[in-house]
């Protein structure tokens, strides 16, 4: 093999090695981005479902006096309650101009209340956490806590990463989707936060949703 041939070839064999490093660094720079996105994306689809949970749950109690802990429950009280139309309207007794009374108007079931508006809305899928796979159901609980020696209802819904980060993105494979899952979980869990998302609690009366408080 003579001098030139051999420059040439040790050429296209250094080439092809920074070609693939290249690819490396890019791939080492563009996969916690993809990951973040697609986190990102399933994450604003599982605030939503909390966020219908928490209105349904504010609903019912404001009927029941309590929260419900049984998504079935939950379901039938949306499906079924009816809650009043009112409008405030001047008391017609009132010479002052200033009084008014509350006028019902008609009734409303809860369902056409607060999800009437919402195109595809589907009331069955209210427990179920997006992307799950297999499905799977939000974690819901309810309590009653003391606060200056009065009993205040309280409740709790949750669903940690390994719910709706369970089946890999398209652009990774399943090590390492796991890889990125378990880092995420283990920066959260290293400042005692939920590895997950959930809204209110069952240690303070509060309706919040953790990504409220980031």
């Amino acid at each position: 093999m003579n001098s030139k041939l051999k420059s040439i070839l040790i050429n296209i064999v250094l080439f092809a090695v920074i070609v693939f490093l290249a690819i490396k660094v890019i791939q080492s720079i563009k996969a916690p981005i993809d990951f973040g996105n697609e986190k990102s994306h399933r994450e604003a689809q599982v605030v939503q479902r909390l966020k219908d949970i928490r209105d349904a749950e504010i609903q019912f109690k404001q009927a029941h006096n309590k929260y419900c802990s049984n998504f079935d429950t939950l379901i039938d009280f949306c499906n079924n309650y009816e809650i009043p139309i009112v409008m405030m309207v001047p008391d017609p007794e009132d010479t002052t101009f200033t009084k008014t009374i509350n006028d019902t108007l008609g009734y409303v079931k809860v369902l056409d209340s607060l999800f009437g508006k919402r195109n595809n809305f589907n009331i069955n899928e209210l427990g179920i956490v997006p992307f799950s796979d297999p499905s799977a159901m939000f974690e819901i609980h309810d309590s009653i806590i003391k606060r200056g020696g009065i009993s205040v209802p309280v409740f709790e819904v949750k669903t940690p990463y390994e719910v709706y980060l369970a089946k890999p993105g398209d652009k990774f494979t399943e090590k390492e989707w796991k890889t990125r899952v378990d880092n995420a979980k283990a920066e959260v869990e290293q400042i005692d936060k939920y590895a997950g998302l959930k809204v209110g609690s069952l240690e303070e009366a509060s309706t919040d949703g953790n990504w409220e408080k980031l």
